[in-house]
């Protein structure tokens, strides 16, 4: 399916959906869950690539996957509490569930059951030391402690989960959505250190002596900031650092006018904090700093090339950010005491260059002065590895000052380190990060343990003789959930905008899927082309056709010509299907008079297995032995 090939972590979103459409609502959540240990949080604030490749929207719109993914999960949640509850029913469902749980690439119920049975053995007496307690780090501790390790998470911050508790707002995602999706990983015995800062209160080399592995996962938590006339100095701030104090309490200065500088989801969620600012809790009122009056949001990208969520670019604006498309700073203005006073903007007149580089181009003639006192700077983010020295950590840095590593297995230069996350790859969605984490906790375990944990897939083809779908489900329309006004979702940091949907919404939305893993099977033997599914075929995606028509496959051609004999070409018709187009409505087996169609589900069962390494050969001198 298009859905799961598309998510990092490879999520049946097709099991879950139709689940949720069926009723079925703790298998959803277990599908969910299975490769994901933050789906909870996924559910929220996901990037969700699993919409954009979503069949559905080939019709007209995709099914609201990441919506569907909330509800599940909520809905489970609200009869089953975090922690060692839900690690405890984890655990029973792995030992009394064997068939329909493993459909799909979910892997954390097969994984329990296979160690279970001593068909994954788990690793003793060594431990690993995670730098950085972000959805990287925390995805490769949950799957390292499920394999057996001793594992640290050492983390700077006061608290664990990295940038989705410092720099997604909470208005976005609940605060005590996050602590309880760490209580899990924390009740599987992972150890956390907050406020343990790496490099000064402990160093890495101390860190290598203490564990068998050290994965650095630090993420992308500082805001790469622009150079350009009147940038240094008072009234210039991070979006990042922004951010982090207001997620922690900290004081933050800001004026009455201010200019965000982006066009990302970052950019979005500073200038929609700084609209919720002006809304403190009324006892405060006689301290609170002046009305924020106008808010600018200031980008690069013209409308269309924006990378922000449509929904935070509606939303903005609901909520009062004047947005300026193509512009780009060109020097702040200061008073006399240094304070800021206006930005002069200059006119972007491409964004790219001609081989598709991000390389901006400006118009210095055209441009755009806007008066304000303060100027956050959201256009990019960059990892701070000032925690590590080289020579007495004995990690190798390139040229630039990065960690080199094959981004892929997590494996840096230097043994026993690995990397994960944004320090391997850069900023990522959230769910690459967590994809990044597993296939490294994968890599120590085989590095450390010798041996390799690979999978086992059973295809399976299952006839559905009862296959039918939900009344007019072609026809609905997508459903997003309810959001709280925008005078009402501006009054704190922490009412969520977002409401979720109802049970009656959740299923009419789920019904929406095409249910991809069916799939219409002829029988050429049986079949008399008498054309009763082309007649019935709702959208069009069946037609007959002479032979001679077929082009393209030319084995496939020539294959045809060989079973025609000496029947002329000009005689012979072929059912053809326009795959895409299939909306898997089962009108046309049901209409079949021969029974030469049939509704199959494709399934594979994914389970983990131990790999062996294969024994060496002794090496031989001179070619004999």
């Amino acid at each position: 399916m298009k859905c799961q090939s598309a998510c990092p972590v490879g999520t049946d979103a097709r099991g879950y959906v139709r689940a949720i459409a069926s009723g079925e609502l703790e298998q959803a959540y277990l599908i969910a869950r299975g490769p994901n240990p933050l789906a909870s949080i996924c559910g929220r604030v996901c990037g969700a690539p699993c919409e954009k490749a979503c069949r559905r929207g080939e019709i007209d719109k995709p099914v609201a996957i990441r919506a569907l993914k909330r509800f599940a999960c909520d809905s489970f949640l609200t009869h089953h509490s975090y922690g060692g509850d839900l690690v405890d029913f984890l655990r029973s469902s792995a030992a009394r569930n064997s068939e329909h749980d493993c459909e799909g690439r979910e892997e954390l119920l097969p994984l329990l059951r296979s160690i279970s049975r001593g068909e994954v053995t788990p690793v003793t007496g060594k431990s690993v030391g995670i730098v950085g307690g972000g959805p990287a780090g925390l995805a490769a501790a949950h799957d390292l402690a499920l394999l057996g390790f001793e594992v640290t998470v050492y983390e700077s911050e006061p608290v664990l989960a990295g940038m989705l508790a410092l720099g997604i707002p909470e208005y976005r995602l609940p605060r005590d959505l996050i602590r309880a999706e760490v209580a899990v990983i924390e009740e599987l015995g992972v150890r956390a250190m907050t406020g343990c800062r790496v490099g000064s209160d402990v160093s890495v080399a101390e860190l290598r002596q203490r564990h068998d592995a050290v994965l650095l996962s630090v993420g992308a938590k500082r805001s790469r900031m622009l150079d350009f006339p009147g940038s240094k100095g008072p009234g210039v701030l991070g979006g990042v650092e922004f951010l982090r104090d207001v997620a922690l309490g900290n004081t933050t200065r800001l004026g009455h006018r201010i200019v965000v500088i982006g066009g990302g989801n970052v950019a979005y969620d500073v200038g929609r904090t700084v609209v919720r600012q002006t809304s403190l809790d009324a006892a405060r009122t006689a301290l609170r700093q002046q009305r924020f009056s106008e808010i600018h949001l200031c980008s690069l990208e013209s409308l269309e090339e924006m990378p922000a969520d449509d929904v935070e670019i509606i939303e903005g604006a609901e909520e009062g950010i004047v947005r300026h498309n193509g512009l780009g700073p060109g020097e702040i203005h200061r008073d006399e005491q240094g304070f800021i006073t206006a930005i002069t903007m200059l006119r972007c007149t491409s964004c790219f260059d001609s081989e598709g580089r991000f390389s901006p181009s400006f118009d210095a003639a055209d441009t755009v002065t806007i008066a304000c006192d303060t100027v956050i700077v959201a256009a990019g983010q960059a990892v701070d590895l000032s925690f590590i020295d080289p020579e007495r950590d004995g990690i190798e840095l390139d040229e630039r000052g990065l960690l080199p590593c094959d981004a892929d297995s997590g494996r840096s230069r230097t043994q026993g380190i690995y990397v994960a996350g944004d320090l391997a790859y850069g900023p990522r969605l959230l769910i690459d990060a967590v994809a990044s984490g597993k296939r490294t906790a994968r890599s120590i375990y085989h590095d450390i343990s010798g041996r390799e944990l690979g999978v086992h897939d059973t295809e399976l083809h299952i006839v559905l003789a009862d296959y039918q779908r939900e009344q007019g489900y072609e026809s609905i329309s997508r459903c997003d959930p309810p959001v709280v006004t925008a005078g009402q979702r501006s009054l704190s940091q922490s009412a969520e905008v977002d409401l979720g949907f109802d049970h009656a919404q959740a299923r009419r939305e789920a019904s929406r899927c095409l249910d991809c893993g069916v799939n219409t099977i002829f029988n050429g033997s049986t079949c008399i082309l008498c054309g009763g599914c082309v007649d019935v075929c709702p959208s069009d995606c069946l037609r007959i056709v002479g032979i001679e028509r077929l082009q393209g496959n030319a084995g496939l051609t020539a294959t045809v010509h060989d079973r025609l004999g000496q029947l002329p070409a000009t005689e012979a018709s072929a059912l053809i299907k326009d795959e895409s187009a299939c909306i898997r409505c089962a009108l046309c087996a049901q209409r079949c008079p021969e029974g030469a169609i049939t509704m199959e589900r494709y399934v594979f069962k994914r389970e983990p297995v131990q790999v062996e390494p294969a024994p060496r050969q002794e090496e031989t001198s001179g070619g004999t032995t």
